[in-house]
């Protein structure tokens, strides 16, 4: 079992960075795909990205090319480097974990065992 707890999160502003941390409390990463979601007020949990055991990548079209998964196991930690952020961006990001990482599973939610509790992001403009 894997306890998740994400950090990180913030007030900034459109254009700006931030750097979201997922780190294990209890348990080990290395055994799983890991993924970030991200839910705004009223709408559906969006997959944003996800990184494979052994760092192959995969992201949501929303943030190609501005974000960025990575993870180090030797921390029990995957981080979300999020670029040029836009107000679109504000919503919960969660941290989840997947033992069945494939590429037909690693954007659905439903698919991830293990959830952290989130962490509020917010962009203005």
């Amino acid at each position: 079992q894997v306890q998740l707890v994400e950090s990180g999160g913030g007030l900034v502003q459109a254009g700006d960075s931030l750097r979201l941390s997922c780190v294990a409390s209890r348990g080990t990463i290395s055994n799983y795909g890991m993924g970030w979601f991200r839910q705004a007020p009223g709408k559906e949990r969006e997959f944003v990205a996800a990184v494979g055991r052994i760092g192959s990548t995969y992201y949501g079209d929303s943030v190609k090319g501005r974000f960025s998964i990575s993870r180090d196991d030797a921390k029990n930690t995957v981080y979300l480097q999020m670029n040029s952020l836009k107000p679109e961006d504000t919503a919960v990001y969660y941290c989840a974990a997947i033992q069945k990482y494939a590429t037909l599973t690693i954007s659905i939610a439903r698919f991830y065992d293990y959830w952290g509790q989130g962490t509020q992001v917010t962009v203005s403009s």
